[in-house]
């Protein structure tokens, strides 16, 4: 397994003497936090602040960039210190999320102060726009499944397009957004504001950014929880095939929820997508629901159990000709407001992992693979096939491995937390996790139950995490809670 590229591989990388070890004794000027283009500013509770981090790890006496970071003070005496956040993505903004976020951390907020970030491409951390809004919805009209040689050249193009527009936008910036990087921006968080050890709760993709911060800092690592875990030994096609698999097996949970027979119910699914694929169906807004808006407007409800009867209601207006519901469902997924104004989080994710991902298969190589595909999920599988080759399709920057590297021996034990439901990271890679941070890092706890992430959906998840956190106490691997 290759390691994470950027900067030494042992973790100091702070080049000695100058403006890198000097950025370790910076003060942050912590002030009200303003509102953003897609929020209104949080309650006085909060406060804003960012963080100087050189833009390349790899000569951190030269230029230098911007990280937003937000926080709420511990509410109680007995304060342990900061508890950072990052809640996935890649290209999750921490700053807006972490004030919406607290409700369900506020017995976590007794003991600790609340932070979380943006991390460099994302937000207020120096943010990446590809493309215009205009432009986001001319490209719904790709065809993402394409079915003739015209449709993969358009597909294709409309790939490589996006990826030019990250580069004008991003410049320099485009090759230093990684995960690594990212990491090695907490470290230097971590001693700014004022903690000997990293304490972490990490949520989907951020149990990744975990992971890898515990291999370049093992020496460092506090108290960490890591929820809806990625499965660090899949590369670019075993993640896409992992959530495939998740999907799947989240729709074949809801379908059996509604008293109907998974397998009948995926057929009746894919064959309204296989219409749509032909024609797509009007909907109130004026737009057309077409076949990768159906299969977003699917997906999104799968992430939480709450949301199943939206998707009830969805899928039955579709069949009937109708595709306000799941287009609306999809506008959610891609930020979409009703003015047409689109979020960013999908550009930083996109540049964040075609930098961290060094697998780039080719057309041939993806035509190949789409029967594996279409036998793991009839619903999600040529989507997510497909996507394989269109992601990061002529990329203007390499990625930097296979699989991340989060090996963290000696570190203090990490409490891994899996789904049995979880759509978008499958449970599988929990175990896996622990196996690859090690003998005696990583602990497993199990949840069964649906959603992606289990912390806040569960009491007994709530008591072990919590107690974990607070107290210090580690449950026996391989609890499960029901």
């Amino acid at each position: 397994m290759s390691g994470c590229g950027g900067g030494s591989s042992d973790g100091s990388g702070d080049g000695g003497e100058g403006k890198g070890s000097s950025l370790t004794s910076q003060k942050l000027g912590w002030g009200r936090c303003k509102a953003t283009a897609d929020s209104a500013a949080p309650s006085a509770d909060w406060q804003c602040a960012t963080l100087t981090v050189p833009l390349d790890w790899a000569k951190p006496d030269g230029r230098t960039i911007g990280v937003g970071l937000i926080r709420a003070r511990a509410t109680g005496n007995d304060r342990i210190g900061s508890l950072l956040f990052n809640f996935g993505g890649p290209g999750g903004s921490g700053v807006s999320m972490m004030p919406y976020y607290a409700p369900t951390v506020a017995k976590l907020r007794e003991r600790y102060d609340l932070v979380s970030f943006d991390p460099r491409g994302v937000g207020a951390s120096e943010g990446i726009r590809c493309r215009s809004d205009r432009d986001i919805q001319a490209a719904e009209t790709v065809d993402n499944t394409p079915d003739t040689p015209a449709e993969e050249k358009a597909y294709l193009q409309d790939a490589a397009d996006f990826g030019k527009g990250c580069a004008r936008a991003a410049g320099t910036l485009m090759e230093h957004v990684s995960t690594t990087d990212t990491a090695r921006d907490m470290d230097l968080m971590r001693q700014v504001l004022g903690d000997t050890e990293l304490h972490y709760f990490g949520i989907s993709y951020g149990t990744e950014l975990g992971g890898v911060y515990a291999h370049l800092f093992p020496e460092n690592v506090g108290r960490m929880i890591l929820d809806a875990v990625v499965d660090p030994t899949a590369d670019t096609v075993g993640h896409a095939k992992n959530q495939a698999l998740g999907f799947q097996r989240a729709l074949d949970d809801y379908l059996k929820s509604t008293g109907q027979d998974p397998a009948e119910g995926s057929r009746k699914i894919a064959a309204l997508l296989d219409r749509l694929d032909a024609q797509p169906l009007p909907a109130s807004s004026g737009r057309g629901l077409t076949q990768s808006l159906a299969v977003t407007g699917i997906a999104l409800p799968l992430y939480s159990k709450s949301r199943w009867p939206e998707l009830t209601e969805a899928l039955k207006a579709a069949e009937q000709g109708d595709g306000s519901g799941l287009l609306s469902l999809a506008d959610d997924y891609n930020e979409r407001d009703p003015s047409g104004r689109y979020g960013t989080s999908s550009h930083a994710q996109r540049v964040i992992s075609c930098l961290d991902d060094r697998q780039r298969p080719t057309l041939e190589e993806t035509k190949k693979l789409l029967p594996e595909f279409d036998e793991i999920s009839p619903v999600f599988g040529e989507f997510l096939g497909w996507d394989t080759a269109g992601w990061c399709h002529d990329w203007p920057v390499a990625g930097q491995y296979d699989t991340p590297e989060v090996g963290a021996p000696g570190a203090a034990p990490i409490l891994l937390v899996g789904n049995t439901g979880d759509p978008a990271t499958p449970y599988e890679g929990a175990r896996r996790m622990a196996d690859e941070l090690g003998k005696d890092v990583g602990v497993e706890l199990t949840w069964k139950g649906e959603g992606h992430g289990a912390y806040g959906r569960s009491d007994c998840v709530d008591t072990t995490v919590n107690a974990y956190l607070l107290d210090g106490m580690v449950p026996k691997d391989g609890k499960v809670c029901s």
